[in-house]
């Protein structure tokens, strides 16, 4: 009964750390991506936190496309080159900045131009602020948690 006792005290620990390591972010979800321009839906993007603590996001579904229903992305040259948009990593190398994200890039599939990037989660963790920036020039939009 005592080393049980001693055993279990020793695990517990071990337990809570466990337990907290694998809490999500509140940015890990499925986000509506919104057109900027027109306002109107575009994809559904699922960030996930990968093992080394950064964030990538992946098109899960492509809800309106001026390429069709099963658009590729032409005009990269790294890994995505000719790759269907649909799953695609648009997000990559994010981190936690305080209450934000930064460090990383995003995709704009249709043009294939990346931008450093930041998020900031809003309106209780139902919206996501995402900008995108090449030099001076920062484009926004906000995104809503599905």
């Amino acid at each position: 009964m005592r080393n049980t006792l001693t055993a279990s005290l020793l695990a517990l620990p071990l337990l809570l750390a466990s337990l907290a390591a694998n809490a999500a972010d509140p940015v890990v979800g499925r986000w509506k991506t919104i057109d900027d321009e027109t306002g109107k839906p575009k994809s559904i993007v699922q960030i996930t936190q990968n093992s080394n603590g950064t964030f990538s996001g992946h098109i899960t579904e492509i809800l309106s496309s001026d390429s069709g229903p099963n658009p590729i992305c032409d005009k990269r040259k790294d890994d995505r080159k000719d790759k269907p948009i649909k799953g695609m990593e648009i997000i990559r190398g994010m981190k936690k900045d305080g209450a934000g994200y930064s460090g990383g890039t995003i995709l704009r599939p249709n043009d294939g131009k990346v931008f450093k990037s930041k998020m900031q989660l809003a309106d209780g963790g139902k919206k996501l602020d995402v900008s995108g920036c090449v030099v001076l020039i920062c484009k926004e939009q906000v995104w809503e948690r599905q």
